[in-house]
């Protein structure tokens, strides 16, 4: 659960320190907005087992359980290079007005904008979506966990500082799908238990 939970969690940080970055209605460069991007990549990485998680519960439809699995790693690949991009622009610069430029500089190289910005980088969250909707399918998890995760995706489209509601609504998406510990049943227990007995009075 707690690797579940690991990635939307630091996405969240990401979205409360953008938040305090924005108070003086710019963003970077400086500590808060090294930090703020740290914290995603951190939790971009997290996010790594937790698709290959859900392609494995999902492994009795082989073709519906890696196509997503490919798309949403795709799409987290994307964003690691730009947010990366991000923190290089930071430290390249001394004043918003300068990272600007130098964000145009990048777009403006062949390819980069679908690649890194537009395109590519949403197909992380249409993975994710696409997956839990496998899983609720076959019943690995209930019909509203695929649900909140359009919604995460729709808030994060309506305004970038509602990025912490939408790393709520991901983690809650997500927690339906952390793997339940199996118990001995009673008879096994006691079963296990008389073994150990005997073999402990030779």
């Amino acid at each position: 659960m707690k690797t579940l939970l690991l990635g939307p969690a630091l996405m969240l940080a990401y979205g409360v320190i953008r938040l305090y970055d924005g108070l003086d209605d710019r963003y970077g460069p400086g500590a808060a907005w090294t930090l703020g991007h740290v914290a995603f990549l951190a939790g971009l990485a997290c996010f790594v087992p937790v698709v290959l998680g859900l392609r494995r519960r999902a492994a009795g439809r082989p073709v519906l359980a890696l196509v997503p699995a490919v798309l949403a790693l795709a799409g987290a690949a994307a964003l690691a290079v730009q947010f990366a991009v991000d923190i290089a622009v930071g430290f390249a610069s001394t004043s918003r007005p300068e990272m600007e430029t130098h964000f145009r500089q990048v777009s403006e190289t062949p390819g980069v904008e679908p690649l890194v910005y537009t395109v590519v980088p949403q197909l992380f969250f249409f993975g994710l979506v696409a997956q839990l909707a496998v899983l609720a399918s076959v019943r690995g998890v209930p019909w509203w966990s695929p649900v909140l995760a359009v919604a995460a995706i729709v808030v994060a489209a309506a305004a970038k500082d509602l990025i912490p509601v939408t790393a709520a609504l991901l983690g809650a998406a997500l927690l339906p799908a952390a793997p339940v510990p199996v118990r001995p049943r009673p008879a096994e227990s006691r079963s296990a238990g008389r073994r150990d007995g005997h073999n402990g009075r030779h």
